[in-house]
């Protein structure tokens, strides 16, 4: 007796249409679940994720001054980290001395001169029926004396904030520290999760938002150096009291683009009010002078293009940031729309869209 053998049939594959058909579907689900995933989680933890990009901005800043060092000082990266560590380390600690030492004093006397503006500027707008400070009015001490829970209230959430900003300091400059100490260490560890193949292009994008935010830094910072330098002799050179805190805040507040001058505006009236209307005229013109130059003029030849960000949506940026998680909203919302921007640019644009003809590459 023979046993015939049945020869092994294949299976017929599955069709690819339908493979395809069922990858298409399940596709758009997946996709709209992360995005809204994304989404809630950038939503509650958006003042750590503010305060982790606050500590990559300061990493930026050490690791540009680190870069800057090697064209002087032939040394090891390590070393030159260290040398600038300590000289910004050494400079800080000499500020806050100063700080310490002098600066209550002045802060003291020009609040009283602002307070004592306020009183009579709401005065003056009483007379043409605007309440300034709404139904309650302001408050002084002789207040917080007949009720000591309110005094007492007011210290704790004093105290409170006073804690939360310390903290976040210490947090935002230890973060600079680890980041700038070892970059490569900490970008290479995060292109782990990214797919073997799209590592090279998240890696040379990386690197360019890398120089985008040392451009953005460093053009800031130069800008509100000459604002607060010009400011301060300017209102010296006029009597101004206080004139080097007056040049001090507006550099500072020039730190945020086109909002920022205007926020600084005010408490420079303010202190300007009592030496008469001739003075505050001269002023906010010698005000407004160098703020247009430094707009018009400084500005472009610091940043040359290298950070194109449009006025419009800067601003934009500054109002829903700062509605949305204040001041530190606010002061970071320039640099993340552009590093945003360039996300936007290289990975949606370029490589989803394939158009090459958005923006050049930043050097």
């Amino acid at each position: 007796m023979t046993i015939e053998s049945r020869p092994n049939v294949p299976q017929p594959p599955a069709p690819a249409g339908a493979m395809a058909a069922w990858r298409h579907v399940i596709a758009l689900p997946l996709i709209v679940l992360a995005v809204a995933a994304g989404l809630v989680f950038i939503w509650f933890g958006a003042p750590s994720l503010l305060l982790l990009f606050a500590g990559i901005l300061f990493a930026t800043l050490l690791d540009a001054c680190t870069r800057g060092l090697g064209h002087i000082l032939p040394l090891a990266r390590g070393w030159r980290f260290a040398l600038v560590v300590l000289v910004i380390g050494s400079c800080a600690a000499l500020v806050l001395a100063w700080s310490v030492a002098r600066l209550p004093g002045q802060v003291e006397a020009l609040i009283q001169v602002m307070d004592a503006q306020l009183v009579v500027l709401e005065r003056e707008l009483a007379e043409f029926g605007v309440d300034l400070f709404g139904p309650d009015g302001r408050e002084d001490l002789s207040q917080f004396l007949a009720d000591p829970g309110r005094l007492f209230g007011h210290v704790h959430h004093a105290v409170t904030g006073v804690y939360v900003v310390v903290m976040n300091t210490i947090v935002v400059v230890c973060l600079g520290l680890f980041f700038a100490g070892q970059p490569t260490a900490y970008r290479e560890g995060a292109l782990l999760l990214v797919p073997i193949a799209a590592r090279p292009r998240v890696r040379a994008v990386m690197d360019e938002m890398g120089r985008v935010l040392r451009n953005w830094l460093l053009g800031q910072l130069l800008r509100s150096t000459v604002v607060a330098v010009a400011l301060a002799v300017s209102f010296h050179l006029l009597g101004v009291p206080g004139a080097a805190l007056l040049g001090l805040q507006a550099g500072a507040a020039n730190f945020i683009p086109y909002l920022g001058p205007l926020i600084a505006a005010f408490p420079v009236a303010l202190v300007v009010m009592p030496l008469g209307l001739p003075m505050l005229a001269w002023v906010m013109v010698i005000y407004t002078t160098i703020q247009t130059v430094e707009g018009f003029v400084i500005a472009p030849l610091i940043q040359k293009g290298s950070v194109n960000l449009a006025p419009a949506w800067t601003l934009f940026a500054i109002v829903i940031f700062g509605a949305m998680f204040g001041a530190m909203g606010i002061a970071l919302a320039a640099p993340v729309l552009a590093v945003g921007r360039l996300a936007v640019l290289r990975f949606y644009v370029e490589d989803w869209l394939h158009d090459r003809t958005s923006v050049p590459t930043v050097k």
